[in-house]
């Protein structure tokens, strides 16, 4: 009786266990359908049916099982159910998406009439998934591209939408209509973008399509990118218990689904060496005219390749063209000329104003579909065109250059290559249309008006990828008012004394991913810009859906910068996994009054910092166009006074920073807002930061400080003026002397908690006029 009960107690025990185990099992997702979801092989490229990207954004398995061509008749004919519905247990979900094949009636192993096969057919997959305890989910056909001659969108899937619909009431089961939500982002794209979408290709690109495609039912990896996120969208929206397995972005209460998506670009097999063309790799031949001669042949033929080979090319302006990619062997330096005459003046912007420049070394305008690539070296000879301050160099240093030539200001404290440049630093905003210069007046001053290296404007699908851009003139990379942009493996290097050396300004953009670079420079390194001032409000064109990852920046004024030039805002940005080494400032976002502009929605997380000049992070609303560092030593700090607000009050508001470490800085943190416009809705989360000064908050509302490390040397760790609605919880630190000091007789509503005082002499120091009331602790 004992062994009979002990094989009982065994057996029960393992029931148990097991039920704990079928319970504890995440759900598996299968996916049914037809092409728009299914996998394909990579001989097909770029085909991509939507569930090939699905799995990015949800933390659960997937397997795909739809399959081309296939209806809710021809998947379970042809055997593809039965492979799914054996392996069906308990939780496990199933997407139903068909509809395209089953309207084909010339098709009798297909065909299947909406409102009596079709709607049949899906009850009948239904009744089998919930006999095995899983899960249906429907989800409507996903729309073909079609517009009509006056550019309205078509609908052409008749009735099988609205089954759908109809079957997922009757059964109560969930419906994600993709049928709606497809159709909006294709007309959100327009009739020439949403062709973007879907497989229309060019021929001679495509192995797969050598005469190219015209297909407006099947997706590029761009198109399923954004189908896949909107079934994601749709998931949280119906509150499917799936929802909470959707991937959560780390910052921000975001989703992976939502990060930007960017369209990569395409070319033409066919090659054009520059050789060919008269090129001479001797260092002596001014190559202009045999790289122009091969840009405009490659272009003319349809696009594809001009190759610079290897060895050493001196050259004046390029100028790219649609659907061309300069490629540069790892062997080869493109020497821009450092001669100004092979240069012209050119009608341009500078700093988010219109201006007259010299033309860039590179320079595209209006154009798609364009690249640079290969691992070759681009030097824009910025040594020709840049000024030099004194303090910038060692007096070895600066006694050679004077000697090498070119002209000093009265204070002797700055050196120009030519009398022109020289002439230029004593003029009111030199170059400036506003300020009344044209071509003829500019001339007189050309070498001050030093061209940015790379200036892309206006352009659509660009890639920069592999190459070294190096010594600029001015900014090294700037792309203006382009869509779809994508900077990729980059080195940008430039002298750490370089004026306005910036590594990327990425200025009233769109849709842009820089990923994998390493830029080591004399000011920003990389940064957003919008506009400047009136100019920058009255075009009106944000930055926006950028994705910053896995980059470094070694010397640079700021590793990550937006500003000051934002006038027509920033939002919707993502940065991370980057290290900011050496830079004066790791997190640098500036502005100043009269810019106006709104910057929000920017989102930073897992970023390492060491030996930073300044701040770690730093809001700044009065920026002074000065050097980064003057205002960490000692500079006497603007008045606070209030002026009234207007379009020319610049906004920050809504960033979320996580995940933060710095090892050495002058300053933690820093936020200075305006009185009549605070710093708004900053949550820095997750930092471990070793300075001499801690986290110090002027004007800012709703800051929200939890888990961060502060070790500062400075007596207070937190400092607080003027500034409401701050939390600052689970604070560690060293024994300093003050834990949080308040002063200003706008500062309220502070909560100091869960942060132990017993390190800090005094836990909280209150100035003149603020109440005891300000603070409150737990």
């Amino acid at each position: 009786m004992n062994r009979v009960i002990f094989k009982i107690s065994i057996a029960l025990a393992a029931c148990t266990l097991l039920s704990f185990i079928v319970i504890d099992k995440k759900p598996r997702i299968f996916l049914i359908g037809d092409s728009t979801i299914a996998n394909k092989p990579i001989e097909v490229a770029p085909e991509t049916g939507w569930g090939m990207i699905f799995p990015e954004y949800i933390n659960l398995e997937v397997q795909n099982h739809a399959v081309n061509g296939r209806s809710t008749k021809s998947f379970r004919t042809l055997g593809h159910w039965s492979k799914v519905y054996e392996q069906l247990q308990p939780g496990d979900w199933v997407f139903i998406q068909f509809g395209h094949n089953d309207s084909k009636e010339s098709d009798t192993t297909r065909y299947a009439p909406a409102k009596t096969d079709y709607r049949k057919n899906l009850i009948r997959y239904i009744n089998e998934i919930k006999s095995k305890g899983a899960r249906p989910l429907l989800i409507t056909p996903v729309m073909r591209r079609k517009f009509d001659e006056k550019g309205n969108f078509v609908d052409q899937h008749g009735d099988y939408p609205g089954v759908v619909k109809e079957v997922g009431k009757e059964m109560k089961v969930p419906v994600l209509d993709l049928h709606a939500k497809s159709k909006d982002a294709i007309v959100q794209h327009g009739v020439e973008e949403s062709k973007k979408l879907f497989l229309n290709v060019d021929k001679g690109i495509w192995k797969h399509y050598p005469d190219g495609k015209e297909d407006n039912t099947h997706f590029t990896v761009y198109g399923a990118s954004i189908m896949a996120s909107l079934v994601a969208e749709g998931i949280r929206e119906l509150n499917l218990d799936l929802s909470k397995e959707i991937k959560a972005w780390p910052v921000g209460g975001k989703y992976v689904y939502e990060l930007p998506k960017v369209m990569e670009v395409s070319f033409k097999k066919d090659t054009f060496n520059i050789l060919k063309y008269g090129a001479k790799a001797d260092g002596i031949t001014l190559n202009t005219k045999p790289i122009r001669d091969a840009i405009d042949a490659c272009s003319q033929s349809g696009g594809g390749t001009v190759l610079i080979p290897k060895g050493f090319w001196l050259t004046g302006p390029i100028v790219l063209k649609s659907n061309v990619n300069l490629h540069v062997v790892k062997a080869a330096v493109i020497q821009f000329s450092n001669n100004p005459d092979d240069y012209p003046l050119v009608k341009t912007n500078w700093e988010g104003l219109d201006a007259i420049r010299a033309h860039s070394p590179i320079y595209v305008t209006d154009a798609s579909n364009i690249a640079i690539t290969g691992e070759g070296i681009f030097d824009g000879a910025g040594e020709a065109w840049r000024p030099v301050k004194k303090s910038k160099l060692t007096p070895p240093e600066w006694e050679y250059l004077v000697k090498s030539g070119g002209f000093l200001n009265e204070k002797k404290d700055t050196w120009y290559p030519t009398a022109r440049a020289l002439a230029g630093s004593k003029e009111k905003r030199p170059g400036v249309v506003a300020e009344g210069y044209d071509l003829q007046k500019a001339e007189t001053i050309k070498e001050f008006l030093r061209p940015n290296m790379v200036n892309i404007v206006r352009c659509k699908r660009v890639l920069l990828e592999g190459v070294t851009f190096q010594n600029s003139p001015a900014w090294c990379l700037h792309p203006l008012l382009t869509q779809h942009l994508t900077l990729r493996n980059l080195t940008v290097r430039n002298p750490w004394n370089a004026q306005n050396g910036d590594g990327v300004d990425v200025e009233s953009c769109r849709y842009v991913l820089i990923e994998n670079s390493t830029f080591d420079v004399g000011d920003d390194g990389i940064c957003i810009k919008s506009g400047r001032d009136e100019e920058g409000r009255k075009r009106g064109v944000p930055t926006e859906d950028v994705i910053v990852r896995n980059s470094t920046v070694f010397h640079g004024h700021g590793g990550f910068v937006i500003g000051s030039e934002m006038s027509g805002g920033a939002r919707n940005i993502y940065v991370y996994d980057c290290n900011f080494l050496g830079t004066d400032v790791g997190l640098r976002f500036k502005t100043t009054r009269g810019r106006g502009g709104i910057v929000e929605k920017i989102y930073a997380n897992n970023i390492s910092m060491s030996n930073i000049g300044g701040a770690a992070v730093l809001f700044d609303m009065y920026y002074m166009a000065k050097d980064p560092l003057a205002m960490f030593a000692g500079e006497e700090k603007p008045s606070i006074e209030f002026q009234p607000v207007s379009e020319a009050t610049p906004q920050f508001r809504d960033f979320y920073i996580k995940d933060i470490v710095c090892k050495g800085a002058e300053t933690g943190i820093f936020v200075r807002g305006l009185p009549e416009m605070n710093i708004k809705n900053i949550s820095i989360e997750n930092v471990s930061i070793q300075s001499k000064k801690g986290f110090e908050c002027t004007e800012g509302d709703n800051i929200t400080l939890k888990n961060a490390t502060l070790y500062c040397d400075d007596k207070n760790v937190v400092e607080v003026h003027d500034s409401k609605n701050l939390l600052l919880e689970n604070i560690q630190y060293k024994s300093n002397d003050v834990l949080l000091s308040v002063s200003g007789s706008r500062s309220k509503d502070i909560r100091l908690l869960n942060t132990d005082a017993s390190k800090a002499k005094k836990e909280i120091l209150l100035g003149a006029g603020v109440s005891e009331k300000v603070v409150k602790k737990k």
